[in-house]
This record gives structure tokens, C-alpha cells and sequence, in this order.
């Protein structure tokens, strides 16, 4: 995918917000690859900040609808790892400030 389709999908998650932290889900740093076929099928590779996130279904719809805008995706699949873990340390200054996090 080129890279301006990149920012877009970026972009666009950026509107998805993590429920419990207020934050959206990049600049928590949560997800860690968004690729796409030629068909248009993207997979969205991401973390959660904790195994028990009570609210994953929620942020994966989220993420789902989020992208439905795009008309180059067709289709979004989000895939939740584990690996590597998200630590605090993946979270932009901007969340790090909205948070109160300290370096």
C-alpha cells in the first residue's frame, strides 16, 4: 500500500479511543503493523494494554468501523498479539502528557 492509503488508515484510528484510558490507540502505541492486500483486505495488527482488557470487542468493532470509511478497504481483520508486550514506553509524548505518564 502506498503511503499516503497508510496515513489514511493511520489517520483513522487515530479516532478509535481506548474506552478506559481516553486515549486513542496509536498514540497509546497499541497498534503495531496495518498491512493490505491487493484486494483490498487489511489486517490490522495490534495489542491491548492488558490481557484482560474487558473491553477488546468493543475496541475491535471500533477499529472495524473506523476503516469501513475508506473505500480502499475492503475488508479489516484484527488481530490481537501479545507480543511483543505494550509497555508505557510505546505511547507518544502526547499520551504520555494526557496521561500524566513521566519518562
Amino acid at each position: 500500500m502506498d503511503q499516503d492509503l497508510k496515513e489514511s488508515i493511520m489517520g483513522a484510528l487515530e479516532l478509535v479511543v481506548d474506552p478506559e484510558l481516553g486515549v486513542d490507540i496509536i498514540n497509546l502505541g497499541l497498534v503495531y503493523d496495518v498491512t493490505m492486500d491487493d484486494e483490498g483486505n487489511t489486517e490490522v495488527e495490534m495489542t491491548l494494554t492488558s490481557m484482560g482488557c474487558p473491553l477488546a470487542g468493543t475496541i475491535v468493532d471500533q477499529v472495524k468501523t473506523a476503516l469501513a470509511d475508506i473505500p480502499e478497504v475492503k475488508s479489516t481483520e484484527v488481530n490481537i498479539v501479545w507480543s511483543p508486550p505494550w509497555t508505557k514506553d510505546k505511547m507518544s509524548r502526547y499520551a504520555k502528557i494526557a496521561l500524566g505518564v513521566r519518562d
